[in-house]
């Protein structure tokens, strides 16, 4: 009965009412399912403090780059964790890295943070300060 009008009968009246029909307008997503399927892997990368620190952290790299032993100390955390932090990112598209002898830089693609910010409604105003406390749920 995909995308048919169903009435609603109230189990008090036991018949229905005009103001009781459910009439759907909706008649397929806006978004496709390849598509959403990459943007829940995207936000599936985003969804980890530890993540969005390294992201920061990148954002905010004086030549826009970092080795993991530049991350481990200001994350706290051990370098297997910080590479596997920066591998989701990377299989997600948000970083890239370059190796250059024994070291591995990552760096931010711009493309993606941009496509996800605009995916998000970001505007001008500072998110960051709009979004409530999780202790506010």
């Amino acid at each position: 009965m995909r995308n048919a009008v169903r009435p609603l009968v109230r189990p008090d009246a036991g018949q229905s009412t005009a103001a009781d029909v459910c009439t759907p307008t909706l008649t397929r997503p806006t978004l496709d399912r390849a598509a959403a399927q990459r943007l829940a892997t995207l936000l599936r990368a985003v969804a980890d403090p530890a993540r969005l620190q390294l992201i920061s952290l990148l954002q905010g790299a004086p030549l826009g780059e970092a080795c993991v032993c530049d991350l481990v100390a200001p994350l706290g955390l051990a370098q297997p964790t910080v590479s596997h932090h920066l591998k989701v990112l990377l299989d997600a598209g948000i970083v890239s890295r370059q190796r250059r002898g024994m070291w591995v830089y990552y760096r931010l693609v711009p493309e993606r943070l941009g496509a996800l910010a605009q995916l998000l409604g970001r505007s001008d105003d500072d998110v960051l300060s709009r979004l409530p406390s999780t202790s506010e749920h």
